[in-house]
Order: C-alpha cells, then sequence, then structure tokens
C-alpha cells in the first residue's frame, strides 16, 4: 500500500524529531512492503517568517490532499511578541479547523522500564501505565455561551456548558473504534449527578455503544473520583471519552503520571480518516540543533497514525516493541536518564528505535 504523509516540520526540534519519525516509518515500510511519500509543507514560525502566516494556503492544500499529517511542533522566542492573530499557535489552530478534527486523542503511556520516573509510588506503577483520553475538542463550555455583566453582588461572567447528541455520538465512536482495537473497555467521565448536560452524555453514550458496539464494556465515572483514581490507581484504566474540559484537565494529569512529556504522543481526528499526529511538548528552541530532543513521542504519533489512520495495527505494535526493547536496553535521551544508563541523542535514538524494527 501506498500512503500519502503531508509532514510539518514547524519550528525549534520539530525537523529534528520528524526526522527521527521518518527514519522508523521507512524501516516499516521496508519491512511490511509499504511505501510512505512524505512531503513537507510550512507552519508557524518559520512560515510567517517566509509568507507573513503561519499556516499558508499551499500547507492547508498538501494537508488536505495527504492520507495524513505529521506535526512537529510550532513556536518559540522569536515570534512571541507579535500580534495573537498571527503567532505560530494561530497555524495549529488553523489546521485543525480546516481539516475538521472534533476529537484529541492523548495516550498516558508510562513504560515499565521508566516507572521510576513516574511522580507515584512505584509499586502503583512498575508494571507499566496506559490510559488513552478521547476528549472533545470542539464543544462544550470553551465554545458555548458566554458573557458578562453587573448585578448585585457586583460585577459576573459566565459560560455555557453545551453539547448535543450528534456532538457527543461522534467522539463516542472515535473511542469505541479505540476500544475496539484495545480491550474493550470504555470508560465515559461525566457529571451526571449535577449537570444536565453530562445526564444527556451519559444516556447517549450508553445508548449509541449499546447500538453500534455491542462487545465493549461501558462504564461510568464522576470526573472527581476519576481525578482521584489517576493518582490512586491508573493501571485500572484503558480508553477514556470525556468532554472539551474534563478531558482537557483530566489528559494533563495522566500525563503528568509518566514522568516526561519526551515521551508522550497525540493525535486529532474527524469524521475522516485523515488526522493530525504531534507530540504533546512545544518547540523547545533552547535545544534546537542540538541532537539532545527526545524522537519517541513524535515516532509514537507516527505509530498511532499507522493505527487509527491506515489500520496498520501490526505495524503499530512493531514500534512500539521496538522502543521498549531499546529502553530496555538502557538507552535514553538526556530528558529520562537515569544513573547507569547510556545515554544519546536525538539522531541516535531514532536509529536504535529503526533497527529493532
Amino acid at each position: 500500500m501506498k500512503y500519502n504523509i503531508a509532514v510539518l516540520d514547524g519550528d525549534g526540534i520539530g525537523p529534528e524529531i520528524c526526522a527521527g519519525a521518518i527514519k522508523v516509518l521507512e524501516k516499516v515500510a521496508q519491512k511490511y512492503g509499504h511505501e510512505f511519500a512524505f512531503s513537507h509543507y510550512p507552519i508557524g514560525g518559520c512560515a510567517i517568517d517566509t509568507f507573513g502566516d503561519p499556516l499558508p494556503q499551499e500547507t492547508i492544500d498538501g494537508c488536505l490532499a495527504s492520507d495524513s499529517v505529521l506535526l512537529g511542533a510550532v513556536g518559540g522566542y522569536k515570534w512571541d511578541n507579535l500580534p495573537v492573530d498571527i503567532r505560530p499557535e494561530k497555524g495549529l489552530l488553523r489546521i485543525r479547523k480546516a481539516m475538521e478534527l472534533y476529537s484529541n486523542i492523548r495516550p498516558a503511556k508510562l513504560w515499565k522500564s521508566l516507572a521510576k520516573a513516574s511522580p507515584l509510588k512505584y509499586e502503583l506503577v512498575k508494571d507499566g501505565v496506559e490510559i488513552i483520553i478521547v476528549r472533545e475538542l470542539t464543544g462544550g463550555i470553551y465554545f458555548g455561551e458566554r458573557g458578562s455583566g453587573t448585578g448585585d453582588m457586583g460585577d459576573f461572567a459566565w459560560d455555557t456548558e453545551k453539547y448535543s447528541v450528534k456532538e457527543i455520538e461522534r467522539i463516542t465512536r472515535i473511542a469505541c473504534e479505540l476500544a475496539v482495537k484495545r480491550g474493550k473497555k470504555l470508560v465515559s467521565v461525566d457529571k451526571a449527578n449535577v449537570l444536565e448536560s453530562s445526564r444527556l452524555w451519559r444516556k447517549t453514550v450508553h445508548e449509541y455503544c449499546a447500538k453500534n458496539y455491542p462487545q465493549i464494556e461501558v462504564q461510568d465515572v464522576l470526573v472527581d473520583n476519576m481525578a482521584m483514581q489517576i493518582v490512586k490507581n491508573p493501571s485500572q484504566f484503558d480508553v477514556v471519552v470525556t468532554s472539551n474540559i474534563f478531558g482537557d484537565i483530566l489528559s494533563d494529569e495522566a500525563a503528568q503520571v509518566t514522568g516526561s512529556i519526551g515521551m508522550l504522543a497525540s493525535s486529532s481526528l474527524g469524521d475522516t480518516k485523515r488526522g493530525l499526529y504531534e507530540p504533546i511538548h512545544g518547540s523547545a528552541p533552547d535545544i534546537a540543533g542540538r541532537d539532545i530532543a527526545n524522537p519517541i513521542a513524535t515516532i509514537l504519533a507516527a505509530a498511532m497514525m499507522l493505527r487509527d489512520s491506515f489500520d496498520l495495527v501490526k505495524e503499530y505494535a512493531a514500534i512500539e516493541i521496538a522502543i521498549q526493547k531499546v529502553l530496555d536496553e538502557g538507552y535514553r535521551t538526556a530528558d529520562i536518564m537515569e544513573d547507569g544508563k547510556t545515554q544519546v541523542g536525538c539522531r541516535k535514538m531514532a536509529e536504535l528505535i529503526a533497527e529493532h524494527i
């Protein structure tokens, strides 16, 4: 099979970590008989410098013509004083909108080899942890009606949490597709004991799963209890689906369990198989060009692309196994370095993972 991948290297360490992911994808293609064609397009600060726009039309057209998109990182000190509407981060928001992406998938994976890096007690995470949080991205209180005024108690402001059945069903579908490929278990997080929107959320999730994915076991967890359980016993969770605001908070909490954002990937998906895959960390301009960045999050983002956009489940697993082997052999980049381990740079880490495919 041939797949066309748009690569948005971006700024800072973006080109380095994308190069590492491409090296691994090329080895996957060689091993499994696929063909990946990579087309590079500008985004973020580098696009501003060349085109005066963080997202040129050329980049939008290239992404929409691709089978999927791999993104490095955008932003940096150089562009911090620009007007808000043309800063590098606007490019990221606009490409998500152009691609009609409404879900954010954030795996929080703690590798067994790195269990001691977690802030949680070793006994809780010694066997590793992986929680995949599927967050609704374009609805809820962040996009609801809002306003302000003055009353008897002084100035006030308000924001509205609003969800439709369609919005809940489409994010549930994406979560279910992931759950089917994993343990066939889904946790739905809400606040149904208080919020009317959460009661509709809970009802819709159950009805949709019962009709379309009866093989999936669905469990409801209130958001406050979920926050507690993530730090009490994170390994009990697999795939989690929740609203925009709850997902925003819980995905950051779950990420902290892993001990390093250099190991964490994410994706944004919509109604088509075409997605946007990226590491959760930033552009780290202070270490750009020094070959010390950790490419693993971007390599994992590329692996997610294989699984979720191309349905290449074996190839996804091959990358995960290769990463595990490299970590077990004691290789580390600077951000995850431990006593007694061997420190390697960005290029070498990618080479080692590719060699283990």
